[in-house]
C-alpha cells in the first residue's frame, strides 16, 4: 500500500473504496489491525509528541480524514487519493458486517451514547451482531490512569465478547493511544478510532449537512455550530501555513 508522510506521520493513499477491501482483509485474516483516522488537528499534534506519531505509525490503515491533508499532499505534489473520513468508512464497516454477519463493539462516549448507537444499527443493517457497549467514562490509561480497576473491567468485558470489530471512542490522541497500548490483548480483529461517530449515529449530534462535506468544510459547520470550538480549529491554518512556507513537510 503506498503512502506517504506528513510532518513525519504515515497518510495512506487510499480511496474509500480501497479502504474499505483493506478491512475486509483484516476481517478474513487474524487481528489485531489498527485503522487511525488523522486530520490536520491530529498531524499537528503529532508534530509535537513522538509517541503519538509513533503510534500512528504502527497503524495498520491510516486514511486521510481531514480535507488539510489533502491540500498539503497536493500542494507538495504528491497527492492522495481522495479524503476518506472515519465516519464514512465506519458506516462502510458497519455494511460489511451486515452482509456477513460480524459483531461489533462500541466503546466510548457518554453513558448511554453506545447502547443508543448499537440500537440504531441493528434497526438499519439487521444481520449486524452487537457484541456488547461500554461508555467512555472509566478510569484508564486514556485519562491517565493506566491498569486501573475499572479499566480492566472494560478489557475483559470485550476480550469476553470476542467481536470482529471494535469502535473506540474516546476522541484523539486518546483512542489512539489505547488502541496500540491495548490492542495485543482486546481479542478483536479490527479496531478504528472513529471520534464522534457513535454520537451521530445514537443521534446526539447532526452530520454536516452534504454541501459542507463535499466542500471538505465540516470543520466550518461544527464550528458554527460549537464556537467553542475555535482554539482546536486553529490547527487548520497553522498547518497551511507550514505546508505552504515549510521544506519537507510531504515526504
Amino acid at each position: 500500500m503506498e503512502s506517504i508522510k506528513i510532518f513525519g506521520v504515515r497518510v495512506d493513499k487510499v480511496s474509500l473504496k480501497e479502504a474499505v477491501c483493506k478491512v475486509e482483509e483484516f476481517l478474513q485474516g487474524n487481528g489485531p489491525k489498527t485503522i487511525y483516522t488523522p486530520n490536520t488537528e491530529i498531524i499537528m499534534e503529532a508534530k509535537e509528541d513522538e509517541q503519538l506519531k509513533e503510534v500512528l505509525n504502527n497503524g495498520n490503515l491510516i486514511i486521510p480524514d481531514g480535507i488539510g491533508l489533502i491540500y498539503a499532499a497536493k500542494i507538495k505534489k504528491k497527492p492522495l487519493v481522495e479524503r476518506v473520513t472515519g465516519f464514512d468508512l465506519s458506516i462502510e464497516m458497519i455494511k460489511l458486517a451486515d452482509k456477513h454477519s460480524y459483531s461489533i463493539f462500541l466503546l466510548g462516549g457518554e453513558e448511554g451514547i453506545a447502547k443508543k448507537a448499537g440500537e440504531k444499527i441493528v434497526e438499519k443493517y439487521t444481520n449486524v451482531k452487537i457484541a456488547g457497549y461500554n461508555n467512555g467514562y472509566f478510569k484508564g490509561a486514556h485519562i491517565g490512569f493506566p491498569g486501573h480497576e475499572e479499566e480492566r473491567e472494560v478489557i475483559e468485558k470485550i476480550k469476553q465478547a470476542k467481536p470482529d470489530i471494535l469502535f473506540v471512542g474516546f476522541g484523539a490522541p486518546k483512542s489512539e493511544k489505547w488502541m496500540e497500548l491495548y490492542k495485543d490483548e482486546l481479542n478483536c480483529k479490527v479496531m478504528i478510532g472513529n471520534g464522534g461517530t457513535m454520537d451521530i449515529i445514537a443521534g446526539k449530534v447532526k452530520r454536516a449537512p452534504e454541501v459542507y462535506q463535499k466542500l471538505g468544510l465540516e470543520w466550518f459547520y461544527r464550528l458554527i455550530k460549537e464556537p467553542s470550538r475555535i482554539k482546536r480549529q486553529i490547527a487548520l491554518p497553522k498547518f497551511m501555513f507550514k505546508v505552504i512556507f515549510g521544506k519537507d513537510v510531504v515526504e
